[in-house]
């Protein structure tokens, strides 16, 4: 199969890209899916198991209540149809971190269903069709061993934790997404987001990406260009960031006219997205439904919600997200260029809880927007996922405001918390950041530019008086970019006019 890549401005010229999402979401109940052990992420490996999770013979499930709640609320916010009646199934096929050889999930029967979801990207509105929402039950998690890549192909070993196995998950599917054409890759990274926004502000998960609490699969398929027909989907597994989401759906358009530009055909196959290289390499050969031998689960009882219940937690969800942007964006006094930028940076809630905890609109955007962003980019995370918060922000922008740093300096600051050297005001301390104000070492250091620098000091003494700049960069320049510019140039101006 030819390995060559086609330019993407190539691809639309000749191919309809369409699109199909699966998120994973990772429930933050206290207790799993099926049975009473914690579900604290980072604990010792099988620390958190018992005979249920592991699926030891005569171990009974118990569906978890809240579990169910949260996918009636996840079901509701999206706009679906709650079923009055549903089951779980057993999908049955072999890993070594399924301990029962089995998943419980649902399949005929989800718990939601027939829903949308409407995502803006550049003015424009997608609607994106929301098949089912359904419940089912993490896997445990894989270690190979000894190998170069952290995958099985060149492993001495593997190692499994069961701790992640029986978390409740609740699986988003979207019909596929047509009629996208050069915003298809922008398309699945906006509804990804906005689609973590909503968990987040659900309540229902943490939603942190980077620990693989929301995870998205990435369904592509392309067709002659106007034929409306779709073509042979691959399915790109467990992309873990909204850049990624975005780079996998461009790399796997141009993949696909690669082949069918070579008279191939596409396999239809689960595919591994590698982060460090931007490729997608084979998987496995993807099994349709029927290969997983689905049957009824006869050990739980039917899920059955009353009308009541469901119109009851109807009464607790957050304000609908293309409303809440709307009215942050009034609010907040942003563009419409300014709001798309934020969204499509994947920071509007963190740019949110930064205005919450204290910062002005505009600083929160200056600092998350570009700093912040470009440092995500070059790192290749999200900008949550950096480390900064936004109480650090808020404390960096009162210590600008206050006079102890500059924008200059708060940089430095941002560098310290990102090395994880402590608070902002440690690092300033540690550091040695703040700005000097003393008229002491302020005048010596004026005296000295002046001396250095007789032909500007010329021109001030004539009046020039924009020529102070000069001398104000030199001193800044000893001072290591510490001095007070206003007194710089109160002090300068005093002395040679």
């Amino acid at each position: 199969m030819s390995d060559t890549l086609v330019a993407f401005d190539d691809v639309l010229a000749s191919y309809d890209p369409a699109l199909g999402l699966e998120v994973h979401v990772e429930l933050n109940t206290n207790s799993k899916m099926f049975c009473g052990c914690p579900t604290e992420f980072g604990a010792e490996p099988n620390s958190q198991v018992c005979p249920t999770c592991l699926g030891l013979p005569g171990a009974m499930p118990v569906v978890n209540r809240v579990a169910v709640e949260s996918a009636i609320r996840i079901g509701l916010a999206l706009n679906c149809e709650i079923a009055e009646w549903c089951r779980f199934a057993r999908k049955n096929y072999f890993y070594p971190d399924m301990p029962k050889n089995f998943q419980t999930s649902q399949y005929d029967e989800p718990i939601a269903f027939d829903g949308w979801m409407d995502v803006d990207v550049d003015g424009e509105t997608f609607r994106v069709e929301i098949e089912r929402a359904h419940m089912e039950e993490d896997t445990g998690k894989s270690l190979h061993v000894g190998g170069a890549t952290g995958r099985i192909h060149g492993a001495s070993h593997s190692l499994v934790d069961y701790n992640r196995a029986g978390i409740p998950l609740i699986e988003i599917v979207t019909r596929p997404i047509t009629g996208m054409g050069a915003k298809a890759p922008d398309v699945a990274k906006a509804y990804v987001a906005q689609l973590r926004d909503l968990i987040v502000a659900l309540g229902v998960s943490d939603a942190r990406m980077d620990q693989g609490s929301i995870r998205a699969d990435v369904n592509l398929s392309l067709s002659p260009k106007g034929s409306g027909v779709l073509g042979t989907r691959t399915e790109t597994k467990n992309v873990n960031s909204l850049r990624s989401v975005e780079r996998a759906v461009r790399y796997e358009m141009s993949r696909h006219a690669a082949v069918l530009g070579a008279g191939e055909t596409i396999l239809q196959e689960t595919r591994h997205w590698h982060e460090d290289t931007g490729v997608t390499t084979s998987g496995r050969e993807k099994s349709d439904a029927e290969d997983y031998r689905y049957f009824p689960e006869p050990d739980l009882v039917p899920v059955a919600p009353s009308r009541e219940w469901v119109e009851e937690l109807r009464g607790t969800l957050p304000e609908n997200p293309t409303q809440k942007r709307a009215r942050l964006q009034a609010e907040w006094g942003f563009s419409d260029f300014e709001m798309r930028d934020t969204v499509a940076a994947g920071a509007l809630l963190i740019v949110e809880e930064t205005i919450n905890a204290g910062a002005t609109p505009q600083v929160a955007r200056k600092w998350w927007l570009g700093e912040m962003a470009r440092r995500a980019n070059e790192a290749g995370v999200e900008v949550g996922a950096l480390g900064v918060t936004p109480a650090h922000v808020v404390r960096v922008q009162a210590l600008v405001d206050e006079g102890t740093l500059n924008d200059k300096l708060a940089r430095q600051v941002f560098d310290g918390l990102l090395a994880g050297e402590g608070t902002p005001d440690e690092i300033v301390a540690a550091r040695g950041l703040a700005i000097v104000s003393d008229d002491g070492a302020l005048s010596a250091a004026v005296d000295n530019a002046i001396a250095a620098n007789p032909d500007v000091a010329d021109k001030i003494r004539d009046g020039k008086v924009a020529a102070a700049g000069a001398l104000i960069g030199e001193v800044m320049k000893e001072m290591r970019g510490q001095a007070d510019a206003g007194r710089v140039r109160e002090l300068i101006l005093e002395k040679l006019t």
